[in-house]
């Protein structure tokens, strides 16, 4: 009996997401439901923590987009991927609460709750104590600017630089164009570079053809 559900849970772990779905549009599974959310919470928090720059709110956030995700789970299109479509729920819940927040005008940049920025993971090394300083402090400047960007560009930035989607995957999440995606990054950067220009004189980013012109060097 033990060897058997040992199977049967190695199995489940074994399935793709878009596997897992299935078994939970068609059968409210929990088991692979608990699964998309251990293999996705810490990303789509990160995502939500970096759209709204508030990690307690992005938790928040974070449990209420997998509650879509079950309360919605009809609506997923098993022949599209899974992960575009949770993206998708994610960022148009972000944006919900940047809406609110400005209604409200109590938009705030706050610290995670160990009191550092959030930063990329590229930039997360074994580097000495006063680097590691200089590295928070970098990054806070860029978070403090990420935040600054109207949503729309925001999101394009997040989703391009800190969760390493392609353009076209982009395109997907937020359902428009690849060439808006494009268009949408060019502007983001160009509104970056002169948000940091002043904290950072040697800024200058890299626009060589298409790619490029989505390329910052501070935040990848």
């Amino acid at each position: 009996m033990f060897k058997k559900t040992l199977s049967s849970l190695s199995g489940l772990f074994s399935i793709t997401d878009e596997q897992a779905m299935w078994r939970v549009q068609m059968e409210g599974d929990a088991q692979a439901f608990a699964l998309l959310m251990e293999r996705w919470h810490d990303r789509i928090h990160g995502l939500c923590a970096r759209m709204v720059s508030n990690v307690h709110t992005a938790e928040d956030i974070t449990q209420e987009v997998f509650s879509r995700v079950f309360e919605k789970r009809k609506d997923y299109d098993p022949q599209k991927r899974f992960s575009t479509w949770l993206w998708r729920i994610a960022v148009n819940r972000c944006y919900d609460e940047l809406r609110r927040l400005q209604r409200r005008q109590e938009f705030s940049i706050e610290p995670d709750e160990d009191g550092h920025a959030l930063l990329p993971e590229q930039l997360i090394e074994n580097v000495s104590p006063d680097q590691h300083a200089a590295d928070n402090e970098e990054a806070e400047v860029i978070r403090q600017a990420l935040a600054r960007l109207p949503d729309i560009y925001r999101s394009v930035v997040v989703l391009r630089h800190y969760h390493g989607l392609k353009l076209r995957e982009v395109a997907e999440v937020l359902d428009v164009p690849e060439g808006t995606v494009n268009s949408r990054m060019a502007e983001a950067l160009s509104q970056l570079s002169r948000l940091l220009e002043p904290q950072f004189p040697n800024y200058k980013p890299h626009r060589n053809g298409a790619e490029k012109r989505t390329r910052e060097p501070l935040l990848i």
